[in-house]
Formats: C-alpha cells, structure tokens, sequence
C-alpha cells in the first residue's frame, strides 16, 4: 500500500481509506449502501490490514451511530494498528442544538464519537459540512481546544465551498489556531468540479483530498451499461439512495465507461480500478474512501494501487469525461499562462 503525506501535515494515510456507510444498515436510507454486522466488518477490516490498508472512515450520522459502534468493536484490541477519522453537524437529536458546528455540538458529537468508536482519540476529525449559522471563529477555536485537549489528532472538512473553506482558513492562520489539513470532497470521472476551485485551493494551502464517492455514486462499477438493466443490487435501484446523490446523464455516463471500457482492456484491469487509478494520479489527492459491500468488493478495490495508467490513457479519460465549465471557472480555463491546471 502506498502512503501519502495528508495536506500540508506530517501525517501519512494509505492511497486507500475503507468507508464505513455500509456497516449497520439501521436506517432505510444506510440500509442501501450496506448492513455488515460486527463479524463482517471484522473480517473487512482483517483483509485491509493485511493488505497495508489501515484508515477507516466513519460519521456520527452512519446508521444514526450503529456505524461507529461496529467500526469500535471490530478494532477493539487492536486500536494501535488503525488510524480513524469520522465526521460530525448533521443533526443528530432533535433539540435545536443537536446540529450544526457551534460549540455546545461539536464538544457534544466528539464526546460521542468517541464513546461509540471505543476510544480516547480521534486520528482525523472533518466537519460533515459547512454551517453557515455559526462564526467561524467559533467552530475554529472549539477544534483547536479539542486538538490541544487530545481528542483529535488532526481536522478537516467535507462539502465545503472554496471561500467557506478559505475564510477558515485564513483565521486560524492569523491566530495561529490548528488548521485543516483534509477536505473530504466528492470527485470522480463524472463528478470533476472540484476540480474547478477546490483543487487549486489545495494546492496553494496545502489541503489533502479525502475522496468521497470516487466511483461516482456507484456509477463507475462497470456494471451499468448502454441498453442493459440495472444490476439488482444497487443503491441507483433506490429512489432514496439515488435522489441524494450526484445527479449524472445517462450519455456523459456511458462515453466515460466507453473510455474506461478501452483503458481497461489495455492495462487487463477492471472498470473500478482504472476510474481508481485516475484519481489517484490527481494532484492534491492523499486517499480516496472506498466501500465494499462484502470481501470481493473490497479485494476488487484494492487492486487499484501498486500501478499506474500511463499519461495517453489519463488523456484519454481527461477527454471522455470532460464537461462545460460554468463561470467563471470556463473564462479562467482559457488563459493557461495565468491558470494553469495544478501539477502536484
């Protein structure tokens, strides 16, 4: 497994993280992804370790917390071996502070957080998304108090904005308070805004992409093709599932797996593990979640590392999966001199 320094820290995570949505099944919307009990996610998280894979990732919000649970009790014992990183500001209890990034909530959703997964420290802690309600200056200095208490080894966010982020940023810079060094971002071969923004913001604060859904919502399977039915196990067979995620054409859809389908027979590896690979040949990429429903999902997922597309198979799949810019990101792309595409 191939270790990746995370951002601009000294913190090195595996090339791949394995996301754990699909423990638990104990909500109708989780149950789509996924229902490992303690046993099967054991045996997960037994075949990442033995392959160098040992970051997991999890959210207080994944099956209402069965997911950090099950995470706690398959790594009881063996704590020291795993690096953890989990989320939290969904609203998690009905009272109208159970949600958000304010003090009273993120101290409330860390405690937890840890109690669920088991232990006294948290390796990364990312802000599940932005809550425009309360100071940055606020939810800034309750992470670093958490920092300084121990709690938390390192911070990041998910689903931020590029000024969102830039904004927090710039204040724990100039107060000298711990700053983000993660932003678990959804990116894929059909999903490459963050491309557009948040990819040059990384590259110039030193910020490591987490990657969210790098198979595009479970699009990128290879299993979804021109005139052929849905396989029968997917969440897109969900109306729930599939209305809360990325919303893709059906033709972009098919012209990215074609292209994938070419690279694919070249190098003799699957449709996942080239969109995979694409990704991580992307600057400011440090790991990328993936989810695996049972153990050959998982085996499948990590053949992605320990080789690389060549740079006319990249191009190939840069020009498949290309789309229109909006502004001022397509006015910005013309003046290459000025703004040139990020090289690390």
């Amino acid at each position: 497994m191939e270790y990746r320094q995370l951002g601009g820290s000294g913190f090195k995570v595996p090339a791949l993280t394995l996301g754990t949505g699909t423990f638990g099944g104990g909500t109708e919307f989780f149950k789509e992804w996924g229902a490992s009990d303690v046993a099967e996610a054991s045996r997960l998280i037994d075949i990442c370790l033995e392959n160098g894979l040992n970051m997991f990732d999890s959210a207080d919000i994944y099956s209402n917390g069965l997911a950090e649970e099950i995470l706690g009790q398959a790594i009881k014992g063996r704590r020291d071996q795993v690096l953890i990183s989990t989320k939290g500001t969904f609203r998690f209890g009905d009272g109208p502070n159970n949600v958000g990034s304010s003090r009273w909530h993120l101290i409330r959703s860390v405690e937890n957080s840890l109690k669920r997964l088991g232990t006294d420290y948290i390796d990364l802690y990312q802000l599940h998304g932005f809550d425009a309600m309360t100071p940055v200056e606020e939810v800034v200095g309750t992470l670093d108090d958490l920092v300084r208490a121990g709690k938390i080894r390192y911070i990041g966010v998910s689903n931020f904005s590029g000024w969102h982020l830039m904004k927090s940023l710039a204040h724990a810079d100039k107060f000298g308070l711990t700053k983000y060094v993660a932003n678990q971002t959804y990116y894929s071969l059909i999903g490459r805004e963050y491309e557009w923004e948040l990819m040059p913001l990384g590259v110039d604060q030193k910020v490591g992409a987490v990657v969210w859904s790098p198979l595009g919502w479970g699009r990128l399977t290879g299993k979804l093709r021109r005139n052929q039915p849905r396989p029968e196990t997917s969440r897109l067979n969900h109306k729930l599932s599939s209305s809360m995620g990325p919303q893709v054409d059906d033709e972009y859809l098919y012209k990215v797996v074609d292209a994938l389908d070419e690279v694919a027979a070249e190098v003799g590896k699957t449709v996942p593990q080239v969109a995979l690979n694409w990704l991580l040949q992307r600057p400011t990429v440090s790991t990328l979640i993936i989810g695996a429903r049972n153990e050959e999902q998982l085996r499948q997922n990590l053949g992605a590392v320990g080789w690389n597309l060549t740079t006319e198979q990249v191009a190939k799949l840069d020009a498949a999966s290309e789309k229109p810019k909006i502004y001022p990101y397509w006015h910005q792309s013309g003046f290459d001199e000025r703004n040139p595409f990020p090289t690390r």
